[in-house]
């Protein structure tokens, strides 16, 4: 069974910085690429990063580029996304997940409980 465990959200006002943490268990993380997303009220859940396998390919959403960065450690199972310069329209619940491939940023259906960013003054 996959588990998904992220942590690092908060209250930031605009321009402020945050880093999110997601620890994977029950799948091979060392051989997956790794994905977070977001969805914010009201709307669908939307892609945000991806890292693949050995963090030789990363990409981020447009709106984020110059701001987000993923990154991984396969030996602590754990990715990362460090968010800064951050705006109000950041504001979302974040999911980290195991991803079906690298280039399809296609999640499988396991999801934690998220982690809440708030972006606020």
């Amino acid at each position: 069974q996959v588990q998904l465990v992220e942590s690092g959200g908060g209250l930031v006002q605009p321009g402020g910085s945050l880093r999110l943490s997601c620890v994977t268990s029950g799948a091979a993380f060392s051989t997956s690429a790794m994905g977070w997303f977001r969805q914010a009220p009201g709307k669908e859940r939307e892609f945000v990063a991806a890292i693949s396998r050995f963090s030789t390919s990363t990409s981020v959403v447009a709106s984020a580029k110059g701001r987000f960065t993923i990154s991984r450690d396969n030996a602590k199972s754990t990715v990362y996304l460090q968010m800064s310069s951050l705006k109000p329209e950041d504001t979302a619940v974040y999911y980290c997940a195991v991803l079906q491939s690298y280039g399809s940023k296609t999640p499988y259906d396991y999801w934690g409980q998220g982690t809440q960013v708030t972006v606020s003054s």
